[in-house]
């Protein structure tokens, strides 16, 4: 009873420190709202300022070695908890063990005393009954070790799945690595050639990327070969119907296909999946031809 009275104490207590602490502090904020509006002006106006984005490939590369070793470590961490519970279960089971056995051990002299007892009296032999006595043990101690190696398989085969899960999630780290590096060889190319060397490596390692379908098309457009980038960009639709890059390269490709209908119908595709492409439309040198056209005026306006 006091054990309990001191908790509803302590609850209470830390409820009330905890109501005050944030009134403490909102009035803080309060007083503090001036100043926080001040240093957001001037962190929008730093902002709006810059002229090249604050991130760099070498930044993203640390971002992924980050997560990388985070789920390395969560990793180890879920074999290091299982390999806990395997112990704490073999251990639960030698308990058992070694209790049946002393039970069976002490069932065995009880009835060992009662037999003696019976023989002196004059029913069955000591031997008969030692006999009938080890019968019922291994019977017993049978019926334990079958629902002990029962359990056992079942936690060797969760052992078998984690790992199987470990081993995936390792593999799949070292492709993602892999593409992530192929994706940084890729921005710092300069030769269209090689860009698409690269993009054809991130496809063969892992295939159907919309992504990397159509910045392949951007590539093939930019050494003349519009058929091929449309073909791409079909390509990335088939897999992802909604892409608004692929839209917008495929507008391109039509565009130095002479086709601008079909080029200008592929854009407003692109507008719709995404407004950003806006700001492109009238720097991009690939949709030149269109600048005269009613509808592109309509779609940039």
């Amino acid at each position: 009873m006091s054990r309990i009275l001191a908790f509803v104490l302590f609850v209470s207590f830390s409820v009330t420190g905890w109501a005050v602490s944030a009134e403490v502090q909102d009035k803080a904020v309060q007083e503090k709202e001036p100043d926080v509006k001040i240093e957001k002006e001037q962190v929008l106006e730093r902002v709006n300022a810059l002229e090249k984005p604050l991130y760099t490939p070498f930044i993203e590369r640390y971002v992924l070695d980050e997560i990388k070793q985070l789920r390395v470590d969560l990793g180890a961490q879920k074999a290091e908890l299982i390999q806990q519970i395997v112990d704490r279960q073999i251990n639960s089971i030698d308990r058992g063990v070694t209790y049946a056995t002393d039970t069976v051990t002490y069932f065995f002299y009880l009835i060992a005393a009662a037999s003696s007892i019976l023989v002196v009296v004059g029913w069955n032999s000591i031997r008969d009954i030692k006999d009938r006595v080890h019968s019922l043990a291994d019977e017993e101690i049978a019926k334990l070790v079958k629902e002990y190696e029962g359990r056992l398989s079942h936690i060797e085969k969760q052992l078998t799945q984690k790992t199987r899960h470990i081993r995936q999630n390792k593999e799949e780290i070292e492709l993602t690595q892999e593409i992530q590096s192929l994706w940084l060889r890729a921005g710092q190319e300069n030769n269209h050639q090689n860009k698409i060397l690269v993009y054809d490596q991130i496809l063969k390692l892992k295939p159907g990327d919309c992504e990397a379908l159509t910045y392949k098309a951007d590539a093939v457009l930019e050494i003349g070969e519009p058929q091929w980038a449309a073909n791409l960009c079909r390509q990335a639709l088939s897999i992802d119907s909604h892409n608004s890059h692929a839209f917008y390269q495929l507008a391109c490709s039509y565009t130095a296909l002479g086709l601008y209908d079909e080029a200008i119908q592929y854009l407003g595709e692109a507008l719709k999946q995404s407004d950003s492409y806006k700001a492109y439309l009238m720097s991009d040198e690939a949709l030149k031809p269109l600048y005269d056209h009613e509808e592109f005026q309509k779609l940039t306006a």
